[in-house]
């Protein structure tokens, strides 16, 4: 392990925080101000790879699936997926934070302005480039909002939810589940493609590098 990674601040962890206790704990400014940037990031960068076309994020997969089947927008489509996950955490008794709840709303409506925005490039090295943005765009969102200490999102909560209650690995509970919705999305016509398998198998590496710089010191 390098020096770099041997340093205190890159020794932060995560605390174990109720929804009150996390609006109790310090730095409530800087941490607000982090999570509202990373999920605001994180609409951005969904819309980036969708507009890359060359394949989104697995559970973005299926938000496009929706989202043409319904007739909806991206946005509405992860919103309301979100409200759907998070049912699913009462069986399993987790407990949603500020976060848990932002993110079900402000992921898709920064992902609706990004799409306004955004066009789809006409050639395949500027998609290529906006593909790569959004990945490590994401994974940069992720480490911001989870670092904030506000609760994990209503899909990573889900995923730790099943881990805990089936007695399965994070990796076979993350596998299963991201493979379950892009075979949903394709059904429903999400787009898959170079980008989604780049983004599965970059994201979580990329976020155990850049998690541990913005985990927020609670003392």
């Amino acid at each position: 392990m390098s020096a770099a990674v041997q340093t205190p601040r890159l020794r932060r962890e995560l605390a174990l925080l109720g929804p009150i206790a996390q609006l109790r704990a310090g730095r409530l400014t800087r941490r607000l101000s982090q999570l509202v940037f990373g999920l605001l990031l994180y609409g951005v960068t969904l819309a980036m790879m969708i507009r890359a076309t060359l394949g989104n994020a697995p559970w973005d997969v299926m938000h496009q699936g929706l989202a043409d089947h319904f007739s909806v927008s991206i946005g509405t489509a992860v919103i309301a997926m979100s409200v759907v996950v998070l049912l699913f955490w009462i069986p399993l008794k987790e407990m949603p934070g500020l976060g848990t709840i932002l993110n079900s709303f402000l992921i898709g409506l920064s992902a609706d302005v990004a799409l306004g925005v955004l066009s789809e490039p006409s050639t395949l090295w500027v998609r290529l480039l906006l593909m790569a943005g959004g990945v490590f765009g994401n994974a940069l969102a992720t480490a911001l909002y989870i670092g904030s200490q506000f609760g994990p999102g209503p899909r990573d909560g889900l995923m730790t939810g099943l881990h805990r209650r089936t007695g399965l690995s994070i990796r076979v509970v993350r596998t299963s589940l991201e493979v379950t919705v892009v075979v949903v999305g394709l059904f429903l016509g999400g787009v898959f493609g170079i980008g989604t398998l780049i983004y599965a198998v970059a994201i979580g590496p990329l976020v155990q590098v850049l998690l541990p710089r913005f985990i927020v010191d609670l003392d």
